[in-house]
């Protein structure tokens, strides 16, 4: 397991070189020249020597190679260099937002396979009933359910119902406070959203697997154990729920990356001020470095969580360490 686990972290390194080569590239591919956008905004004049400035700030005055070799190398120690838009260090925009979107995706990860594990099982044991119905009519409602719908349909449902029982509507807080500080106005910023986008992403979970347990209980495998006499819980957890976790740890892991620099509309209903909302915003502004550090962060989240599934796979599957 240990040779396995090294092999995998090792392959992240070139991985990461890679990402990095192709970010530098396409951000380099933008038409137009980024100093000439950001001086003409707003129709102000400019000159040449301004140009020039703007080009000795953001390095892009030098050789292409020397301007990849000190991206890599701020990248390796976390300096991003400086936003166009705020004039503040990049690492410092990022630091501050960061914390709420991983809170928020972390819950909404727990939610999801809190939800779709069981349901997704109980559903696949349950096949063609009216628990499976109910589970069915429940993940393709999550599915087909707008994000910034739900979330709007969430906020509505928490004002009526406090109001209903205590007489006063109640709105969670605005301004993010960390766990530790105070964790119960903490959990008030971020348990709607979580669990708004939990359910979404608890959906699809929940039919990938009910799909591959119904699939897994017809193995021959599964109808040996069953002869032999073995419990059924025995049969389920141990053969095949341990089976068809692999393509819904995919699933699951994907998303988990996606939460991340994806919650952009969540983000925007529930007045949260995380990184799919400075990704909108460093766009707008044409914030070209804080662009360029936001696609690695991303980019940096899905190689990790695509190492934590791999490593994951081994753990379900001893067969893949070994081949």
């Amino acid at each position: 397991m240990y040779r396995y686990i090294v092999k995998r972290v090792l392959l992240v390194i070139p991985t990461l070189l890679g990402a990095a080569m192709l970010v530098f590239v396409l951000m380099r591919m933008i038409p137009g020249d980024v100093c000439v956008i950001r001086l003409g905004g707003g129709g102000a004049r400019f000159d040449a020597r301004a140009v020039a400035a703007c080009h000795a700030q953001l390095g892009l005055d030098q050789p292409v190679w020397r301007q990849f070799l000190h991206f890599v190398w701020g990248f390796c120690h976390l300096d991003f260099g400086t936003s166009m838009w705020s004039g503040k260090p990049v690492a410092y925009e990022i630091g501050t937002r960061l914390p709420i979107s991983v809170e928020i995706a972390l819950m909404a990860a727990v939610v999801a396979i809190l939800i779709s594990v069981p349901l997704g099982t109980i559903s696949a044991l349950k096949q063609n009933t009216w628990i499976d119905l109910i589970v069915r009519t429940l993940a393709i409602a999550g599915t087909a359910t707008p994000s910034f719908w739900l979330g709007i349909l969430t906020i509505l449902a928490v004002l009526d119902l406090s109001q209903a029982f205590t007489g006063t509507p109640w709105m969670p807080p605005i301004d993010y406070v960390p766990l530790w500080q105070d964790p119960l106005r903490n959990l008030s910023v971020v348990i709607l959203p979580a669990i708004t986008v939990g359910y979404r992403y608890a959906a699809v979970s929940m039919r990938m697997t009910r799909s591959t347990m119904i699939e897994v209980m017809r193995e021959d495998y599964i109808r040996t154990a069953r002869a032999k006499g073995l419990l059924r819980r025995i049969i389920i957890n141990r053969h095949a729920l341990k089976n068809a976790l692999l393509p819904v740890v995919t699933l699951l892991g994907i998303e988990f990356a996606f939460l991340i620099g994806g919650l952009v509309v969540t983000e925007q209903v529930f007045n949260l001020n995380g990184i799919g909302r400075l990704f909108v915003l460093a766009v707008q502004n044409q914030d070209y470095t804080l662009t360029q550090a936001l696609v690695m962060l991303v980019v940096v989240v899905f190689v990790l969580t695509n190492l934590v599934v791999d490593l994951l796979y081994a753990w379900l599957d001893p067969r893949i360490r070994f081949a």
